[in-house]
């Protein structure tokens, strides 16, 4: 069973110092993120890299974002030109403006550099995380001259993120003690993946919608950010089909889902419904639960909400289609791919 330790009392400097002496030792810490908690190893070692592929059931061709600190913006600047052969001025632009925050740039990768941990590519996915766990523990691994953690979301690959460290031992528990450390920074506040954007191509692309919308990207750059096209990069969370419980998800409008139920009546069973129009049912076995009206707080709670409703009971999850408003644009795009 995986070690949990607390990071946020006490005895957090000692939970910090025991994961940086693991990571060095090339094995893996679960650690907090602002948007969900992290599977990571030294992203210069290859061998503990592969270990996380392992753990997830991950192809070894699907590239994983590295996580770098500083608590300084030359800080950050160095630890990026490490595995950058390059910062364009519109990701220098980004990284001022959202780092550290929910933000991953493609950037050209320096040759010889982290190749595991991009999947091969001659790009790489770099991002400061803002949550003051990782803040810490990046801070620890610099001293100890590690200078970023490969670390994609704590869980079986394909499957629902985790944004508490319960979530991630549900996920990863069959690993032995010896093998992972979870490091509990409490629930994630702000819930769904980061926005990923390609800085390599002179024009930004959006390859991953979060939390930070294209309005404001465009807004900090001044420049038009493009839609993924065929010569992006491969890059984490853009599969078809992603952030999959085990019950069937099917996204509909409030139309749809309360015609469906009223067919269904009293027959209704392992079904669970996610929504934020009033809806009524006459099963008592119809599990109803209301979702945010707003983006920001939807999204907090999204993988929770579906990982509570995927109990051995359900079998299927039916979620209102959310609003077409761009600032619903991340928690879209996770609904779609749960439901692909």
């Amino acid at each position: 069973m995986a070690l949990i330790r607390d990071a946020q009392g006490p005895g957090r400097d000692a939970a910090i110092a025991e994961a940086v002496a693991r990571l060095r030792a090339g094995h893996l810490v679960a650690l907090p993120t602002e948007t969900v908690y992290g599977l990571a190893a030294d992203a210069d070692q290859p061998q503990a890299v592969a270990r996380i592929f392992a753990a997830k059931g991950r192809p070894s061709d699907h590239p994983l974002i590295v996580h770098v600190g500083g608590a300084t913006a030359a800080e950050r600047d160095a630890a990026v030109a490490h595995y950058a052969a390059a910062i364009p001025p519109v990701a220098r632009t980004l990284m001022a403006t959202f780092w550290p925050g929910p933000l991953t740039l493609i950037l050209p990768r320096r040759p010889g550099v982290a190749e595991a941990a991009a999947g091969g590519q001659p790009s790489i996915g770099l991002r400061c995380p803002a949550h003051p766990v990782a803040q810490a523990l990046l801070a620890a691994c610099r001293a100890a001259g590690i200078l970023g953690l490969a670390a994609p979301s704590a869980n079986r690959f394909g499957r629902v993120s985790p944004t508490q460290a319960a979530h991630v031992a549900a996920e990863l528990g069959a690993l032995s003690e010896a093998e992972l450390l979870i490091l509990d920074g409490g629930p994630c506040p702000v819930g769904i993946e980061s926005t990923i954007v390609d800085c390599t191509r002179g024009t930004p692309v959006l390859l991953r919608p979060g939390m930070i919308g294209r309005d404001a990207l465009q807004r900090a750059t001044g420049i038009t950010v493009a839609d993924r096209d065929e010569a992006a990069p491969r890059a984490s969370g853009t599969l078809p089909s992603h952030y999959a419980p085990r019950a069937k998800v099917r996204l509909m409008d409030a139309v749809e889902l309360q015609t469906a139920l009223d067919l269904l009546g009293a027959q209704a069973q392992a079904l669970a419904v996610y929504h934020r129009s009033p809806l009524r049912t006459v099963s008592p076995h119809v599990r109803l639960r209301r979702m945010p009206q707003e983006a920001e707080a939807a999204a907090r709670e999204l993988f929770a909400t579906l990982r509570e409703l995927d109990d051995d009971a359900t079998r299927l999850i039916w979620v209102e289609r959310p609003p077409a408003d761009p600032t619903w644009d991340g928690v879209r795009d996770r609904l779609q791919r749960a439901a692909a």
